[in-house]
Protein backbone atom coordinates (compact mmCIF):
# COMPACT_ATOMS: atom_id res chain seq x y z
CA UNK A 1 0.00 0.00 0.00
CA UNK A 2 1.22 3.47 -0.91
CA UNK A 3 0.95 6.61 0.98
CA UNK A 4 0.37 10.09 -0.14
CA UNK A 5 0.37 13.50 1.43
CA UNK A 6 -2.08 16.42 0.55
CA UNK A 7 -0.42 19.22 -0.59
CA UNK A 8 -2.81 21.84 1.65
CA UNK A 9 -2.85 20.25 4.87
CA UNK A 10 -0.45 17.81 4.89
CA UNK A 11 -3.36 14.75 5.53
CA UNK A 12 -1.52 11.27 5.05
CA UNK A 13 -3.56 9.86 2.90
CA UNK A 14 -3.25 5.97 1.89
CA UNK A 15 -3.44 4.52 -1.89
CA UNK A 16 -4.96 1.39 -1.75
CA UNK A 17 -5.66 1.27 -5.39
CA UNK A 18 -5.09 4.03 -8.18
CA UNK A 19 -5.84 7.79 -7.45
CA UNK A 20 -8.95 8.62 -8.75
CA UNK A 21 -9.56 12.16 -10.54
CA UNK A 22 -12.73 12.98 -8.32
CA UNK A 23 -10.93 11.81 -4.62
CA UNK A 24 -10.78 14.13 -2.24
CA UNK A 25 -8.22 14.46 0.76
CA UNK A 26 -10.33 13.30 3.82
CA UNK A 27 -8.24 16.36 5.78
CA UNK A 28 -9.31 19.24 4.05
CA UNK A 29 -11.30 18.29 1.08
CA UNK A 30 -8.64 19.28 -1.72
CA UNK A 31 -8.53 17.15 -4.72
CA UNK A 32 -5.74 15.05 -4.91
CA UNK A 33 -5.25 14.61 -8.40
CA UNK A 34 -4.13 17.87 -9.11
CA UNK A 35 -0.58 19.20 -9.69
CA UNK A 36 0.24 20.47 -6.21
CA UNK A 37 0.17 16.82 -5.53
CA UNK A 38 2.12 15.35 -7.99
CA UNK A 39 5.65 14.29 -7.96
CA UNK A 40 6.40 16.00 -11.51
CA UNK A 41 5.45 19.28 -9.77
CA UNK A 42 7.79 21.65 -9.85
CA UNK A 43 7.94 25.47 -9.89
CA UNK A 44 11.57 25.67 -11.21
CA UNK A 45 10.30 24.45 -14.40
CA UNK A 46 8.16 25.13 -17.58
CA UNK A 47 4.67 24.90 -16.45
CA UNK A 48 6.05 24.09 -13.13
CA UNK A 49 6.28 20.29 -14.44
CA UNK A 50 9.49 18.34 -14.38
CA UNK A 51 7.23 15.58 -17.30
CA UNK A 52 8.01 17.55 -20.80
CA UNK A 53 5.44 15.83 -22.39
CA UNK A 54 2.51 17.03 -20.08
CA UNK A 55 0.33 19.56 -21.17
CA UNK A 56 0.12 22.05 -19.94
CA UNK A 57 -2.27 22.87 -16.78
CA UNK A 58 -3.18 26.45 -15.51
CA UNK A 59 -4.69 25.97 -12.41
CA UNK A 60 -2.11 23.84 -10.24
CA UNK A 61 -4.25 23.35 -7.37
CA UNK A 62 -7.64 21.86 -8.89
CA UNK A 63 -8.00 18.20 -10.06
CA UNK A 64 -7.22 17.60 -13.76
CA UNK A 65 -7.09 14.92 -16.47
CA UNK A 66 -3.36 14.55 -16.37
CA UNK A 67 -2.24 11.00 -17.75
CA UNK A 68 1.26 11.25 -16.60
CA UNK A 69 0.16 12.52 -12.71
CA UNK A 70 1.89 10.80 -10.22
CA UNK A 71 1.05 10.80 -6.34
CA UNK A 72 3.91 12.13 -4.65
CA UNK A 73 4.87 11.57 -0.86
CA UNK A 74 6.38 14.52 -0.43
CA UNK A 75 4.52 17.03 1.37
CA UNK A 76 4.90 20.55 0.07
CA UNK A 77 2.88 22.47 2.38
CA UNK A 78 0.51 25.50 1.43
CA UNK A 79 0.65 27.39 -1.43
CA UNK A 80 2.74 30.73 -0.92
CA UNK A 81 1.87 34.50 -1.36
CA UNK A 82 3.89 35.24 -4.02
CA UNK A 83 5.03 39.00 -3.50
CA UNK A 84 4.99 39.29 0.08
CA UNK A 85 7.03 36.27 0.83
CA UNK A 86 10.36 37.71 -1.82
CA UNK A 87 9.65 41.32 0.22
CA UNK A 88 10.01 39.47 3.21
CA UNK A 89 13.17 37.36 2.20
CA UNK A 90 14.53 40.37 0.57
CA UNK A 91 14.43 42.86 3.84
CA UNK A 92 15.66 39.93 5.61
CA UNK A 93 18.89 39.94 3.50
CA UNK A 94 19.03 43.35 3.36
CA UNK A 95 18.73 43.73 7.38
CA UNK A 96 20.99 45.97 9.15
CA UNK A 97 22.43 44.50 12.18
CA UNK A 98 21.11 45.57 15.20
Amino acid sequence: MRQMSCWRCGHAVELADALGIRDRCPGCDSPLHACRNCEFYDPAFNNACRETAADRVVEKEEQNFCDYFRPSAKPLGPARSGASDLRAALEGLFKKPG
